[in-house]
């Protein structure tokens, strides 16, 4: 019996993150120059305070990009808004007529938006606009206008290096090496024709490159993950074909696979041809998925087929000739509206002295569509992953089983970081806080 720790997703109110407290000491940092510099009460000030706020990014690389875009926004804004008041004071009978003024100053928003596009800083586009009206919206009632905007740019400069200096600074953690995550891949992405986004890719890398044991499980072939993850340097063989295989994208071959042998596939293949059924054979030759086809290619079959033949990581043959050792699974397809039905007829055709998985799943990609896969009894995703353990067990004495799951699944990018995240949490918590919650043991 293999024991299995599993994180859940907690039901209670969310923790309080780095983020937020960071923001916080920002603010505070940025108000405690201001009184220095002599402002209180209704001269207090909150320009700084405010870009703090604005710049805190997830990362310190974000809130440099935020605070440059900040910074450039906000010497656009000036700029046009001197421009404008050096007009009207030279010219004050632009500013007698409130109409003519107003205009003057809607051109303004328009050049400083237009100003920023035109320089490529479009997510500065509208604090350009804000600084602008911020220096030209109380004309004519604005003194030392060229002291004025400097102030301006000093709080929103001190502001920008407060925000950065606070979110460099990391909170004292501890590793611990011993944990080997265990994350489905359906939690990282939408499906598998899908790309994992560059933050999510950025986030996983970070935590490889931290040291971090991660094994990635699919239900698919590892054709999907050569597409969707060939820029994350992973540390750990993937568990494939919902626990069948386990593969190694470094030096792209199979490490371990649970196949159905001779006598059962021959067996199993002969009552789904006297049924009548058509399937798909899937086998491994040469570190290569290979897909042969029997019987007649319905329709539903032949969506699928012409949508994954595309693959260059994966052959399909409309043949019957292949290797009966190295046969994985077989697969059956059909619409939604019969896929049960089918799975009833499968299960009632499977040999009585052989031991099988059927396992159902949506063919993403190919509308009202379903498969069902069979497996030898071995081959699931528990076996496979205390072959990982054993392989950990070369660095680790004693590696510890940790399997971070989503209950939802995805439904955004944000939801694949929360996951990373208590991924993070786990493997380098910040050691003074709040202790971790205890692992909960499963048998």
């Amino acid at each position: 019996m293999n024991n299995q720790t599993e994180i859940k997703e907690a039901r209670h109110v969310p923790h309080l993150g780095q983020r937020i407290i960071k923001t916080a000491v920002a603010v505070f940092i940025c108000l405690i120059v201001y009184s220095l510099r002599g402002y209180e009460g209704s001269e207090m000030r909150t320009e700084a305070a405010i870009t703090a706020i604005i710049c805190m990014q997830p990362y310190v690389r974000s809130s440099r990009h935020s605070a440059l875009n900040r910074f450039a926004g906000s010497l656009i804004g000036a700029a046009w808004g001197l421009l404008l008041l050096l007009l009207l004071y030279s010219f004050p009978v632009l500013g007698e007529s409130k109409p003519v003024l107003y205009l003057l100053m809607a051109a303004g928003v328009m050049l400083s938006l237009y100003t920023s596009v035109l320089v490529h800083k479009t997510e500065a586009s509208a604090l350009a606009a804000i600084i602008f009206l911020c220096l030209v919206i109380t004309y004519p009632d604005v003194e030392a206008p060229f002291l004025n905007a400097g102030i301006r740019l000093l709080d929103l400069l001190i502001g920008m290096a407060i925000a950065v200096s606070v979110n460099s600074f990391r909170l004292p953690r501890r590793k611990n090496p011993d944990y080997v995550f265990f994350v489905r891949s359906k939690d990282l992405v939408m499906d598998r024709f899908a790309q994992v986004s560059p933050n999510v890719l950025f986030r996983l890398n970070a935590l490889y490159n931290d040291g971090a044991r991660i094994c990635l499980i699919s239900e698919h072939a590892p054709a999907f993950f050569t597409i969707q993850m060939h820029m994350v340097k992973l540390n750990l063989p993937l568990i494939v074909m919902d626990g069948a295989a386990i593969y190694d994208m470094n030096s792209n071959t199979y490490l371990s696979m649970k196949t159905i042998s001779p006598g059962d596939s021959a067996a199993l293949v002969r009552r789904l041809e006297e049924a009548q059924i058509s399937f798909f054979v899937y086998t491994i030759h040469k570190n290569r998925t290979c897909i042969f086809h029997h019987g007649k290619m319905h329709r539903k079959e032949k969506a699928v087929y012409e949508l994954l033949r595309r693959s260059p990581y994966r052959s399909y043959f409309e043949e019957e000739i292949y290797d009966p050792e190295k046969v994985v699974s077989l697969k059956v397809i059909a619409g939604n509206e019969h896929i049960e039905e089918l799975e009833k007829k499968l299960k009632e055709i499977l040999p009585d002295t052989l031991r099988f998985c059927v396992r159902p799943q949506t063919q993403t990609g190919v509308q009202d569509a379903s498969a069902l896969y069979v497996y030898s009894v071995e081959a699931t995703v528990e076996n496979a992953r205390e072959k990982i353990l054993d392989m950990a067990r070369e660095d680790i004495a004693l590696p510890i089983p940790v399997e971070i799951r989503s209950r939802t699944g995805y439904r955004s990018e944000n939801d694949a970081l929360r996951l990373l995240h208590r991924v993070e949490g786990i493997y380098e918590p910040v050691f003074f806080l709040k202790k971790r919650r205890e692992l909960s043991r499963q048998a």
